[in-house]
């Protein structure tokens, strides 16, 4: 359910209808628009009566959300969702650009890589400190040495940083160095992870799962949005399919379909989504054009030596190439590159 009232209504008024409807055993939570104030509402629903709510001062109208996810859908707040995270923006009006490596490997590799990234004008660096991966015996990251490492590229260098959240032990830990918790694809219906990450004020990028639906994804989404964290970005990173040509097949139906139906920010990952370098700056371009509010790049010095997902990371020079022709396409899309203004030029 959803309550509409003027974006004037004395915050007495407000508490005052958050605390009716707490009363009724739901949850109240508040959307700021642009237009209207809105209260959105969860759990029994069935038992609320529009009329009661109408009655109230300042309430302008009660509607009913019909879709199975109630917070992310467009039902409930018509306006794009802005996600702000120091002075940055992620939203429509921004082309947002994650960049990085796959995993953090050394001191040495992650500062090398951010400062050049830094240079580019990149302000969001990935890597991953914690990394589940399909084999127990490969890579599994660094751990807290590459959250020390993170720590000091953020304090140092000023650049804002994204990380992968495996499990609900380590999340404390990621969620003091992290700017954007990255819960990944296999971990997209890890529900306990899902409440907890919704527990904490870190912006969310949550990549949809290897099989799984739109509505899928929007459902994991509500999880954490009902939990109190309206930060939360969505992310596009290929899918399982019977194709065997490509790593993954990159569904980029899903960028306007997502954001017809939720306010959230949608970024897609070109790099997992194909999984061959040289592909990844023709579907990253794609991406763009279909709608996409920001795309994730995997970036390495030597591709050939990484110690994970090598074969889908570009060079430097690769994506410095890539950021060129981005740049001449976000204004075709009405968008402008989230680029750092004192970068060197591309």
């Amino acid at each position: 359910m959803l309550i509409l009232m003027d974006l004037k209504t004395p915050k007495k008024q407000v508490e005052k209808i958050k605390e009716k409807i707490t009363g009724k055993k739901c949850t109240p939570h508040e959307i700021p628009g642009a237009s209207k104030l809105a209260i959105g509402i969860t759990g029994p629903t069935e038992t609320l009566n529009e009329e009661e709510f109408l009655l109230m001062d300042y309430v302008e109208e009660v509607l009913r959300v019909t879709k199975q996810y109630k917070l992310v859908s467009r039902e409930m707040k018509p306006d794009n969702t802005v996600i702000t995270i120091g002075n940055e923006k992620i939203g429509p009006e921004q082309l947002t650009i994650i960049a990085g490596p796959c995993s953090l490997e050394s001191r040495d590799q992650i500062f090398d890589i951010a400062g050049e990234l830094k240079e580019m004008g990149i302000r969001f660096l990935r890597a991953g400190a914690y990394k589940p991966r399909t084999s127990p015996y490969s890579f599994q990251g660094l751990k807290e040495k590459g959250l020390e490492y993170l720590s000091e590229v953020k304090k140092e260098l000023g650049m804002l940083i994204v990380t992968e959240a495996k499990d609900t032990q380590t999340l404390p830990l990621i969620s003091e160095v992290a700017d954007i918790i990255q819960i990944g694809a296999r971990n997209m219906q890890n529900f306990s992870l899902l409440e907890q990450v919704g527990n904490l004020p870190n912006a969310v990028l949550l990549k949809r799962g290897l099989a799984a639906t739109v509505e899928d994804l929007l459902m994991s989404a509500e999880y954490i949005l009902s939990q109190g964290n309206y930060n939360v970005i969505l992310c596009e990173r290929g899918i399982r399919t019977f194709e065997t040509s490509t790593r993954n097949t990159l569904d980029l139906n899903a960028v306007p379909v997502i954001k017809k139906n939720s306010h959230l920010p949608v970024f897609v990952d070109p790099s997992h989504g194909i999984g061959m370098w040289d592909k990844v700056p023709p579907m990253a371009l794609a991406a763009v054009a279909c709608g996409a509010d920001g795309l994730i790049i995997e970036v390495h010095y030597h591709p050939e030596q990484a110690l994970s997902d090598g074969f889908q990371s570009l060079t430097p020079s690769n994506f410095k190439k890539l950021l060129s022709k981005l740049e001449q396409l976000a204004p075709i899309v009405n968008k402008e590159m989230n680029l750092n203004e004192h970068a060197n030029q591309i």
